[in-house]
């Protein structure tokens, strides 16, 4: 088992570790339109994010709805700007070796946990250890990590087993949370009561949980980014209604809305002079949706009849369509918001019907007495909403082309168990996140490795290509960056020609909010930041 220890750093290591040209250090905190005591401060802001999560620090887990809250408590040692560049937050200098095998932090002084208590060392690589041990994706995220060590009050140490270059892009608040050993250790991590009622650095303190309402937290006094933060209060509300959610917004109950608000009113938002209705795409975990074929399927299985289906769907019908324009078409796995690995030349497969019918001629499906060829089962991620609508367009468009198409609906929970426990589908119709490096995000949806019953959100396809996993196995130590764009490229053509899954569509990040609010997204992050730039104007 991989643990942490507390060891001196000799003057020959601390002299290679300074005198590097990668050294980063602290010169200023994420800059605002105001000079700091220029800055408005005072006033609550309510987020509506829909879905309550089951905890609020992502510590032992990966809820999309808690990434909006934990990071307002709990913060990391990173931050990044909007070109990906990282800056410091509990950390103020780092380094990482030639080889990549071991990453060095120098650590903010002065910093106290929510207690009172003061952060140190021990903390961070209690943190690193507890994230790779617990958290669903941490566990691949830090698996080359064989020690944290501690080398001083503020100083820890990272010594890798293998290079992960997509290490130092792992350190948002969200992502990687930095907790309170003296509250966590002895404890089940996943168990422990601060998941629900957090302690940590960050500009926010909890204050309450009130289910099925309400999170809220309130202003850290003791903040170690001083002025900062501007606000009083930050409420996170779990409206999950799209009727009340937009209501909410439109009456000033909430003054940020990030879910649950239907396409179809979102033109009428936008002439709401109150309101500003944001699609920046948020790059640090930017979604995809895609239909996932089940190769296990007989003809599924067939690579004609996968390009049959490909050609029989016309993506720029659901982008216009179902998706009102707030998507963007996608042709391979990686999302052009995560405009560093994104690829366009991978192949693409034209809106033609005709050549779907003669795929399927030559794959030897011919049409039965009632038109169709064969029959398979789809099913959407949601009931409702773009997937539901996505998934009844497939269902007409292939039986265009003598593939009939029975839809079936169930809730979410419904939905992962048919997909990834019982394998109990033929094509699904789901969201992913591509996150922040291929490695992390994309790897485990194509890796024949990653077939895993049982886990969620895995190779789901049963996909299986020797080539591909070498690809992916060989990028993910791959420390020169050329090199590696270029396996990731390789990957991605090779996948858009197999065809386990076709992507579809970039959904845009939608958010509607007051337009006092400022400083609502910052860097990659957005609202996924700590928020200690937010403000509301006067």
């Amino acid at each position: 088992m991989t643990t942490y220890a507390t060891r001196a750093l000799s003057p020959t290591r601390r002299a290679f570790l300074l005198s590097s040209a990668a050294l980063v250090a602290a010169t200023s905190l994420p800059s605002t339109p105001f000079a700091a005591e220029e800055t408005p401060r005072g006033g609550s802001v309510a987020i509506n994010i829909g879905t309550e999560p089951p905890v609020l620090v992502l510590i032992a887990h990966s809820a999309g709805a808690a990434y909006y809250i934990s990071s307002k408590s709990t913060e990391s040692l990173l931050t990044y700007d909007a070109d990906f560049n990282p800056k410091p937050l509990l950390a103020t200098e780092w380094k990482v070796s030639e080889d990549g095998l071991r990453y060095w932090f120098k650590l903010r002084q002065g910093v106290r946990w929510h207690d009172g208590k003061d952060f140190t060392a021990e903390d961070v690589a209690f943190s690193i250890i507890a994230l790779k041990e617990n958290h669903p994706r941490g566990r691949a995220t830090f698996a080359s990590v064989q020690k944290a060590n501690v080398l001083g009050l503020h100083e820890v140490e990272l010594i890798l087993s293998k290079p992960a270059p997509y290490l130092l892009s792992a350190f948002a608040s969200f992502e990687s949370p930095i907790v309170p050993k003296h509250l966590y250790e002895g404890t089940k991590i996943a168990e422990n009561p601060h998941n629900v009622a957090p302690v940590g650095t960050g500009p926010y303190k909890f204050v309450e949980w009130v289910r099925g309402s309400h999170a809220l937290f309130e202003r850290n006094e003791d903040y170690w980014g001083a002025p900062k933060p501007h606000l009083d209060q930050i409420i996170f509300r779990f409206i999950i209604d799209p009727a009340a959610a937009v209501a909410a917004i439109e009456a000033g109950e909430v003054q940020v809305s990030t879910a649950n608000l239907p396409l179809t009113d979102l033109e009428r938002l936008k002439a709401n002079p109150n309101l500003v209705v944001d699609t920046a795409p948020a790059p640090y975990s930017p979604s995809i949706a895609r239909a996932e074929f089940n190769l296990e399927n007989k003809y599924l299985a067939d690579i004609r009849v996968r390009h049959a289906i490909a050609h029989a769907i016309d993506k720029d019908f659901i982008v216009d369509t179902i998706y009102l324009g707030y998507a963007t078409r996608l042709d391979g796995p990686v999302s052009p918001d995560l405009a560093k690995f994104y690829y366009p030349d991978v192949p693409k497969y034209a809106f033609d019907p005709a050549k779907a019918n003669t795929l399927l001629d030559e794959a030897g499906y011919a049409r039965g007495a009632d038109g169709f060829r064969f029959k398979l089962f789809i099913d959407p991620t949601q009931p409702s909403g773009p997937p539901k609508q996505t998934a009844e367009y497939f269902a007409q468009a292939l039986s265009k082309v003598g593939i009939k198409v029975e839809l079936r609906t169930q809730d979410f929970a419904t939905f992962v168990k048919r997909i990834f426990t019982d394998r109990d589908f033929d094509i699904a119709i789901e969201g992913m996140s591509n996150l922040y490096d291929p490695t992390v995000g994309i790897q485990r949806l194509y890796w024949s490795k990653n077939f895993k019953p049982g886990v969620p959100f895995t190779n789901g396809s049963k996909y299986s290509n020797p080539d591909v996993d070498r690809l992916l196995e060989t990028a993910a130590v791959e420390i020169d960056p050329k090199k590696r764009l270029e396996l990731f490229n390789e990957f991605q053509t090779l996948v858009v020609k197999d065809l386990p899954t076709l992507d579809i569509v970039t959904p845009a990040s939608v958010t509607v909010y007051d337009k006092r609010v400022k400083n609502l997204k910052v860097g990659v992050e957005h609202l996924w930041s700590n928020g200690a730039d937010i403000y509301l104007e006067p």
